[in-house]
């Protein structure tokens, strides 16, 4: 491998991957111990066992890295565990309660005793200023400076770490926030302060307030830990661009996820969809599920021709986040995930996980709950000898005494409480593939299911077979692939604005300078960034004049320079309504409520690591595992000997420092030259094991 280099780090929920790709394309990976108190620890340790592989110290390897990638979840871990900043909300007279009325729902609507989740804010720390702005933009009542310093009173009393601002119809108007952003600032020069009019420009009083806030009490957060990586980086001599990877699947610089940290809720597997659109424009398809199985949840987004979904209003921790996200849907079950008796008595697996620290009870380091990954080892899947390449020997003892204990529990054999959470985790994973498909109008059998993370090739085969679907892609570069995706992707910035009147289309030089206006602020941004000239992406949420929700439609088929852009506007809703539920109402009053504008900056792509030729290679060996409710001796057959085009036929295993593909009975592997394992799937339903 040769310099410079290009390096993506993904922080998982129990290692940290690091991937390194040189200037000719060749790819190395390495994983370190995630370290929960300070991620940052963790991302150094994997550098240094980087540049150890590298035969360079940290500095020299860090000199000559042209960029760093980095997928955090900092912000997520802060929501699903309220551990976020002491945050207030400084709202207009009279509103300070929309974050806690929410939209008058709750997340299962017909749950009578599910109580809704708590705002992020107490209603002490909501703090009313006396002014309004209206919508139209003009002054009802101009802001009120007794009320102003009553509030900034109050946040010094409290001594709270963050403030949100949202003040009604701050989208047409900011003046008020800006006004009172300022003061905040002078009065308190340490408190992170976020406007919505910076956030979230957009109509939704609830959808703006809950997304500004949840910025503002992770803001501090996610910044205090970007400063200290960008420390550590700078301290070992790292002078190149840290980028971070935001949930909509672009990178953008470190100060920029500071200032818009609630983008960064998706981070880490944005990574994985980055990388699934850079393997179908590889040639993999353009239809693909992603099927990302980590330590403690498992990562499922749809790729449509060649193209993944973005979509807003995403929740995390009861949270809602209204920015433009990549749609991914995330399940508690990985490879740590526990298992355990419930009340009832059944063998339950997931969400809960044994993480990072103490890990599954097969990693010796004080586990004592049995998670997929002991029952993966026991089933004889895992090699405990190889286990990231050998710098971790896996404990059978620690692992058969957590999985007896359970066992003894439920009154089973060990072995076959071993194969019911195997195979509970399986129906876990299927039904997630279910939510992001089937549930949305999609057929998974017309799709490849590509797995990845260290742990989807043992139970991918078992998945897919679940859904009917026929053929599975595992790349070689599977346990480190959304750190990889992190590297194939480019800049972006957005941008968005409701529009002041959505009563319909606006006439044709209206909506050309608005959205010229979109175009001049997305450019300015990317300015700061990059030299050259962005490419921009135009969209917009439409919908009907009765319609209480909009749609998001793609206007980049959209000819700009000819007259009647309106009307081609409107037909692109149409044809958008039609695709999305089979219908359009083209007599029907069309509104366009919010005009959006992307930014991206393309960056640099690296080749493709050549595959050096070589002969079939033959099995490593055999092991015992368990098929069909029986042991027996299977081929184990090396991953990165196999050759192009070679074929292994199940039940097998293919096996690399840090990942294992389970091969059932009736499945045919054929590496593809490219870089994955091609898997035709037996049609025929089957089961792994019976219990």
């Amino acid at each position: 491998m040769r310099a410079p280099y290009r390096i993506g780090v993904d922080v998982g929920g129990t290692f940290t991957d690091v991937v390194c790709i040189g200037a000719d394309g060749e790819t190395l990976l390495v994983k370190s111990a995630t370290t929960p108190h300070d991620q940052s620890e963790g991302v150094l340790d994997g550098l240094r066992l980087l540049a150890s592989t590298l035969h360079l110290t940290l500095a020299e390897l860090l000199e000559v890295t042209e960029r760093l990638v980095h997928g955090t979840t900092v912000a997520t871990n802060a929501l699903l565990e309220r551990r976020t900043a002491r945050v207030a909300l400084l709202t207009t007279e009279g509103h300070r309660d929309v974050i806690e009325m929410r939209e008058g729902l709750k997340p299962e609507r017909y749950d009578l005793r599910l109580p809704t989740p708590a705002p992020l804010v107490p209603r002490h720390l909501r703090l009313p200023l006396r002014e309004r702005i209206r919508a139209d933009g003009t002054t009802e009542i101009p802001l009120d400076e007794t009320s102003l310093q009553t509030a900034i009173a109050a946040l010094r009393d409290e001594k709270v770490d963050a403030v949100a601002i949202c003040l009604l119809h701050a989208w047409r108007d900011p003046r008020h926030e800006t006004q009172a952003a300022a003061a905040i600032q002078a009065a308190l020069p340490e408190a992170y302060v976020t406007r919505s009019a910076d956030v979230l420009p957009q109509i939704k009083e609830y959808e703006r307030f809950s997304t500004t806030v949840v910025n503002a009490a992770v803001g501090p957060i996610v910044a205090r830990y970007l400063g200290r990586l960008q420390q550590r980086l700078d301290a070992a001599r790292f002078h190149g661009p840290l980028f971070v990877i935001l949930s909509h699947g672009g990178v953008a610089p470190v100060e920029e996820a500071q200032r818009l940290a609630a983008g960064t809720a998706l981070s880490g597997p944005a990574g994985g969809v980055a990388a699934a659109l850079a393997l179908a424009r590889a040639g993999l398809g353009d239809n693909l599920v992603t099927f990302d199985v980590g330590g403690t949840s498992t990562d499922v987004a749809l790729v449509a021709n060649g193209e993944a979904a973005l979509g807003k209003g995403r929740e995390v921790g009861g949270q809602r986040i209204a920015l433009e996200s990549l749609d991914i849907v995330t399940l508690g079950a990985g490879g740590g995930s526990l298992a355990f008796v419930d009340s009832g008595g059944m063998l339950r697996v997931g969400p809960r996980s044994a993480g990072a620290v103490p890990g599954p009870a097969c990693y010796g380091a004080g586990g004592t709950e049995p998670a997929v990954t002991d029952a993966n080892l026991l089933l004889g899947y895992l090699d405990p000898d190889r286990f990231l390449g050998g710098q971790r020997r896996l404990d059978i003892a620690a692992a058969e005494a957590a999985v007896a204990r359970l066992a003894a529990k439920l009154g089973m054999d060990p072995m076959a409480c071993a194969a019911g959470i195997h195979q509970l985790a399986n129906v876990a994973m299927a039904e997630g593939i279910r939510v992001a498909t089937v549930r949305r109008g999609v057929d998974p059998r017309n799709f490849t299911l590509l797995a990845f993370g260290g742990a989807a090739g043992l139970h991918a085969s078992a998945v897919a077979r679940d859904l009917g679907m026929t053929r599975v892609a595992v790349p070689l570069l599977a346990a480190g692939l959304s750190a990889w995706g992190m590297l194939q992707t480019d800049l972006r910035y957005e941008v968005s604005q409701s529009l002041a009147d959505a009563s319909g289309l606006p006439a044709e030089e209206s909506v050309r300078s608005f959205f010229a206006a979109l175009d001049q602020k997305a450019r300015a941004r990317m300015a700061r960034w990059m030299t050259g000239t962005p490419e921009l992406r135009r969209s917009a949420d439409m919908r009907y004049g009765e319609q209480v929700f909009e749609v998001a439609v793609p206007l980049d088929g959209v000819d700009w320079d000819k007259a009647g852009l309106p009307a081609r506007i409107a037909e692109a809703f149409h044809a958008r309504h039609e695709a999305l539920f089979t219908y359009a109402l083209r007599g029907e009053e069309v509104v366009l409520v919010t005009a959006r504008v992307a930014a991206v900056g393309k960056l640099p792509p690296r080749p493709a690591p050549p595959r050096p030729p070589r002969g079939a290679s033959a099995p490593m060996g055999l092991r015992r595992a368990r098929i069909g409710g029986a042991f027996v001796e299977l081929p184990v057959w090396s991953f990165s000997e196999l050759a192009p085009d070679q074929r292994v036929e199940g039940p097998a295993i293919v096996e690399s420092d840090t990942t294992t593909v389970l091969l059932l009975p009736g499945d045919s592997g054929r590496l593809d030259g490219r870089g994955w394992l091609e898997v035709a799937v037996d049609a025929a339903p089957a089961r792994l094991s019976e219990p």
